[in-house]
């Protein structure tokens, strides 16, 4: 799937860029992988230090969808390696955005998948199974819902309420 040059959306849709249905993402991110621009509708997990219910949302279909974790901006362990990257990849993820750390970071390099996250941190999470999916989650100043869209580039991270074109 093509995506769409984040700068030239934020261009042609200023109306809702102004409204707030389309949001940017703090440049706070890290990008990894080998897909350097990505989007899709968003799937949602909110967890802390604990990447159970990551692995059994990546384990399903992405079918083009992007992954977004809420693990509460932690930076003292990962919560996505090298082997949950390339799962997503061969699962058909679009991409994975993580508000927290990831793992790996050479393998999640040659992966064919886009990531942007935190930073990196060698220590894996707990396996506990805390956490919720597909709850709304609140990443550097946005609310993010399941079923918005997700817009990644070289430039930035945009969250919309629908599918956009330019």
């Amino acid at each position: 799937m093509a995506s769409l040059a984040t700068a030239e959306v934020c261009d042609s849709n200023a109306a809702i860029l102004a409204s707030g249905d389309l949001r940017v993402l703090q440049p706070i991110f890290h990008i990894y992988g080998q897909c350097r621009s990505f989007s899709g509708p968003i799937v949602t997990v909110k967890v802390f230090e604990d990447n159970v219910l990551v692995r059994e949302l990546i384990e399903s279909r992405g079918e083009g969808k992007v992954l977004v974790i809420d693990g509460g901006g932690s930076m003292r362990c990962a919560l996505v390696g090298g082997n949950l990257a390339q799962l997503a990849h061969n699962n058909g993820w679009a991409g994975i955005v993580v508000n927290g750390c990831i793992r790996d970071v050479d393998e999640i390099n040659d992966c064919g998948i886009g990531v942007r996250a935190l930073g990196s941190n060698p220590i894996k999470s707990n396996k506990k199974g805390h956490g919720e999916k597909h709850v709304p989650v609140y990443i550097t100043g946005a609310f993010i819902c399941d079923g918005e869209w997700l817009y990644a580039d070289s430039d930035g991270v945009l969250v919309s309420k629908g599918e956009l074109s330019i």
